[in-house]
């Protein structure tokens, strides 16, 4: 296939993505319509979330896409002019509606090639299914020819094992630094697929960067007569974000604010005290402490 030229970032308004100390940002980008029709409902975020934190990493950002392809090129052209980690879930398979795979090619100006040893998996799931199915594995059958669309992955493409059916996945790099890996939308095959990349790629960022919370329940205040303490403590003290999550009808506080800081862990350890220490100059009425 023709390469076409990289969609450009410049031209594409970028989306400010919240940065942290630490190793670089994970990202997710999610893919479908029946997502965003509300037919099925996503499940990859927080299992995502789960992975990471499992190795002491947290989810930046997420994306939600439908089967748009310009939309989808220029969601993947950002992801891989920046330096983030990001996993792309569906779109990956050979149906009419799927475009990732078309969509990632055009977003990094790369043609498609049928990758051999995509490939060579793909005709060994045929095999596999012929087999259970009692019938003589056809090669030249359409069928089975159009099967190999599966592996049709931008030229620079190195392909993600799929535990599940056989059928990879792929990861490419981007110009930013970063890079992109594409799983199926199926949770039975992108969670492993998922985690198999986490341990084979990342396992020199787990545990290094230890992100953590701190907040405190605050009573009887409203955000705006806090927001200048908040501005002062991010600017006081840059590597930790200041959060803010009023609640109007909480079982237990009632109306209340949880005023926090996030980050990493010895940053936190010296944002926090500032951050209590100006809420009790305030005069503010706290309840319990919260650590995550």
């Amino acid at each position: 296939m023709t390469p076409t030229p990289p969609l450009s970032p410049a031209a594409i308004p970028a989306v400010p993505r919240p940065t942290l100390e630490g190793p670089p940002p994970f990202g997710l980008i999610v893919v479908g319509d029946e997502i965003l029709s509300g037919k099925r409902a996503d499940k990859h975020m927080p299992k995502l979330v789960e992975l990471l934190a499992a190795r002491g990493l947290q989810l930046a950002w997420a994306d939600y896409v439908g089967d748009a392809p310009d939309r989808l090129a220029a969601t993947l052209a950002r992801a891989f002019a920046g330096p983030d980690i990001v996993f792309s879930c569906g779109g990956i398979g050979a149906t009419p509606d799927d475009h990732t795979r078309q969509c990632a090619g055009r977003a990094l100006g790369e043609p498609l090639v049928l990758h051999p040893d995509a490939e060579a998996l793909i005709r060994e799931r045929m095999q596999d299914t012929a087999r259970e199915q009692g019938v003589a594995y056809e090669p030249d059958r359409p069928d089975n020819v159009h099967r190999l669309n599966m592996g049709v992955f931008p030229q620079s493409a190195r392909i993600i094992p799929n535990p599940y059916n056989k059928i990879p996945g792929f990861s490419c790099h981007g110009p930013g630094g970063g890079s992109v890996h594409f799983v199926p939308g199926f949770p039975v095959m992108a969670w492993p697929m998922i985690e198999w990349v986490l341990d084979q790629q990342y396992a020199h960022l787990f545990d290094r960067h230890t992100v953590e919370e701190r907040s405190v329940i605050v009573y009887g205040s409203i955000e705006a007569a806090l927001t200048p303490l908040m501005e002062r403590i991010e600017r006081e003290h840059a590597s930790v974000r200041v959060f803010s999550l009023p609640s109007v009808d909480h079982p237990v506080h009632g109306r209340h604010i949880e005023l926090g800081v996030k980050g990493a862990s010895a940053a936190v350890a010296d944002a926090y005290p500032a951050l209590l220490a100006g809420l009790h100059a305030f005069g503010a009425s706290l309840g319990p402490e919260l650590v995550r």
